[in-house]
């Protein structure tokens, strides 16, 4: 059994940064691929980001243009999402998705590839 859990949102002004951590137990991060997702009210959850446990290869999304960076920490059962120069479109519940598959295989931006899910942090960017 997988669990995962998120934490570091808040609140920052346009412009800010915020450190969202993933927290994973459980079985082995051997082989899993770990992904950052958000979801803003009714609109579909959205990929941002995912990082390859094996390799430390990470994938992001085009419309980040270099702003967020994803990384995992010393004890290899974290992954941190760095998020700077924040817009209130970033505004959104962050989640963590994990499964055993290759990040390249699994088609790592749908979130339907995932079997494993935190609970999501809040963060609230302002203008």
């Amino acid at each position: 059994q997988v669990r995962l859990q998120e934490s570091g949102g808040g609140s920052a002004q346009a412009g800010g940064s915020l450190r969202l951590a993933c927290e994973i137990s459980g079985n082995t991060l051997n082989g899993m691929c770990v992904a950052w997702f958000r979801k803003n009210g009714g609109m579909e959850r959205e990929a941002v980001a995912a990082l390859y446990t094996p390799s430390g290869n990470t994938y992001y999304r085009d419309f980040l243009e270099g702003r967020f960076t994803v990384s995992q920490g010393n004890a290899k059962r974290t992954l941190y999402l760095h998020m700077n120069n924040l817009k209130p479109e970033d505004t959104a519940v962050y989640y963590c998705g994990a499964d055993y598959l290759s990040c390249a295989n699994l088609g790592w931006s749908r979130p339907g590839g995932y079997n494993y899910w935190g609970q999501g942090t809040q963060v609230t960017v302002s203008s």
